[in-house]
């Protein structure tokens, strides 16, 4: 029986791929959304330079000129509606910006959308790996409070 609204999560990695082609051969949904989260790259600066510990010079994106991040989000998204539909699922394309972080980007996009099931794909990673990178896939299976449907690496 097929659910009423699956999101997928998909940030053209090949883990993503992955999740999207698993998706079509074991879920179906009335309405598929498959979602890209973005950052804005004066965040994605600041961010960086914070790390780094240096100091970020004040910088106002030129509003006349679409961030690139945007654009590479888009493009990204537009390459994930295509791999579904090759995988059986109509998907229509969401990007949205992320303010705080990735995970928190997908789980209020599943709220809003009221979603039944999250698709991710997961990097798998272990041991000393997993401690110093946190799952994007493990935040939102802690967090989402709804069904997901994680897809893990090939080995």
């Amino acid at each position: 029986m097929p659910c009423d609204r699956m999101l997928i999560a998909y940030d053209g990695s090949e883990h993503a791929k992955r999740a999207v082609q698993y998706a079509g051969r074991f879920l179906s949904a009335e309405r598929a959304i498959l979602l890209t989260a973005w950052e804005p790259m004066v965040r994605q600066a600041a961010r960086i330079s914070g790390l780094a510990g240096v100091m970020q010079p004040e910088w106002v994106p030129d509003e006349e000129i679409e961030d690139i991040a945007y654009t590479d989000a888009r493009k990204i998204n537009a390459e994930g509606v295509r791999l579904a539909k090759q995988a059986g699922i109509d998907a229509e394309a969401r990007t949205v910006e992320c303010t705080t972080t990735i995970w928190n980007a997908i789980v209020d996009c599943a709220d809003e959308l009221d979603v039944d099931i999250i698709v991710a794909g997961t990097r798998g990673s272990t041991g000393l790996r997993a401690l110093l990178h946190s799952s994007v896939a493990e935040a939102v299976l802690k967090h989402g409070h709804r069904p997901v449907f994680l897809v893990p690496p090939e080995h």
